[in-house]
């Protein structure tokens, strides 16, 4: 093997530019490659043209991130909480503190070790009695997300029926993976149980439909929520026709006013509903820490179904890290194994940038309520406004750049062309003074684009 020291360099110099140049050459044509056709879908830009707009119009008030505010993450007072869960945690096992700290850095159990913390957890703020053992600790909800897609369902066979609008996560997802989805029309009152029944029987010309996915809790991004009967109907067609819902409940703990309805899973009898959980807006999205339940049988083995996903898990991230566990343990041991206390002065913050932006809205578009119009989320991050006019990227962007405004269109949660005049506004990490001048500034838009439409234009609806 040729080595070059100081004299052979400098004696070939030239000919190693030229190797250079010609090794740049090459690697500007092994560069061109083809990628998989489902990456050209323009689905699956929405997530980087939310970021990009964001970072390109920096001083605009944006209305785009579903996100908790930053002022209430507490994430050094959550760290703080550590020493007194591994003090704990060493007592339990019989081992040096020393010794549990050390394993903090180790892998760990594919399946979480924070378990029966979310199970007493769930018990106590849902209503929902899941063993520790049918629980996977994920890293996000969008890996249970992932681990669903990619061990339950065989592309080309089997489908997703989707909420529409939905949570892009999820169905973008599907896509790549090669799994059909097919959305189902939501009303202002979440699914219609009708709407799925008749979905999943016309899905049957294309495929076996497996799962249907949802969020009945405040829902992102209509704001919706799914009335109780409306939630045991559902559950019973799905059983029915031997369909999984998967229900994602981030928001769940955001009520602000009226009845908390029990969430899908705490309604579930029989192992019709898979549930995914997070500690995203609970605790801090930082922390990517979720979970999901899977306590139903499987045929082929005596296992749960959260035994055999584990196996898809190991491949997707191996584990969950045991530091983010650990936070999450400690800030759950602190707060009486229940999150209501650390949930309820942000849920509290929340309802009042909501009355803001409900406020606002009134008195900014005071005199056009039959042309402009919004639904009354009772909890969650999101807020829907329907407009006379066809609101997408170009829309979104005008308003960026000449009103200073980001706002989201409605269409990019859609596979439908039913959502093109609708707008998602999101209150959650607004001060109250960026909400009232953030409307404002929607509102001049809305009055000067609507000058330049048809009077007689028809809102759409919301079924």
């Amino acid at each position: 093997m040729f080595t070059a020291g100081k004299g052979h360099a400098l004696k070939s110099g030239s000919g190693m530019n030229a190797t250079v140049e010609a090794q740049k050459t090459t690697m500007t044509e092994i560069r061109r490659i083809a990628v998989r056709d489902c990456l050209a879908d323009p689905v699956l830009e929405v997530m980087n043209f939310l970021n990009e707009i964001v970072l390109d119009y920096p001083d605009a008030i944006s209305f785009a991130p579903g996100r908790p505010p930053e002022d209430l993450f507490h994430v050094k007072e959550s760290i703080d909480l550590l020493p007194g869960y591994i003090a704990k945690l060493a007592l339990e096992r019989g081992i040096a503190t020393e010794q549990a700290w050390e394993e903090l850095g180790q892998y760990n159990r594919t399946n979480g070790t924070i378990n029966h913390l979310i199970s007493r957890q769930l018990a106590i703020d849902e209503g929902i009695y899941a063993a520790p053992e049918n629980i996977i600790v994920t890293v996000g909800a969008q890996e249970a997300m992932a681990i669903l897609l990619a061990g339950l369902f065989e592309p080309g066979r089997d489908i997703l029926l989707a909420s529409d609008p939905t949570y892009i996560g999820i169905t973008s997802l599907a896509k790549i993976l090669g799994i059909r989805v097919i959305p189902v029309p939501a009303t202002e009152h979440g699914l219609s149980p009708e709407a799925v029944q008749e979905a999943i029987l016309n899905a049957s010309a294309f495929g076996k439909v497996k799962a249907l996915y949802d969020i009945p809790d405040f829902n992102n991004p209509l704001g919706t929520s799914l009335p109780r009967e409306r939630r045991i109907e559902l559950i019973e067609v799905c059983r029915n026709h031997s369909v999984f819902i998967i229900e994602d409940n981030p928001y769940g703990m955001f009520c602000y006013e009226g009845e908390r309805l029990p969430a899908l899973k705490a309604l579930d009898a029989d192992g019709t509903v898979l549930y995914i959980g997070t500690f995203s807006k609970t605790l801090f999205p930082g922390i990517r820490l979720g979970y999901l339940i899977a306590n139903q049988k499987v045929r082929s083995s005596a296992e749960t179904l959260a035994a055999e996903l584990s196996k898809v898990k190991s491949l997707i991230t191996v584990n969950t890290p045991s530091l983010s566990q650990a936070v999450a343990a400690a800030a759950l041991m602190a707060s009486g194994y229940s999150l209501e206390p650390v949930v309820a002065p942000k849920r509290q913050k929340l309802q009042r940038n909501r009355d803001v932006l409900l406020e606002s809205l009134a008195g900014e578009l005071a005199g056009m309520e039959q042309r402009v119009t919004w639904n009354r989320p009772s909890g969650g991050f999101f807020i829907t406004v329907t407009v006379p006019f066809v609101f997408e990227a170009a829309e979104m962007r005008q308003c960026a750049e000449q009103y200073n405004v980001i706002l989201t269109p409605m269409s990019f949660f859609s596979q439908s062309s039913m959502r093109r005049r609708q707008i998602r506004l999101s209150f959650s990490c607004l001060e109250e003074g960026q909400i009232s001048a953030g409307v404002a500034r929607m509102a001049q838009f809305i009055r000067d684009r609507s000058g330049s439409v048809d009077r007689s234009s028809i809102l759409p609806s919301m079924s």
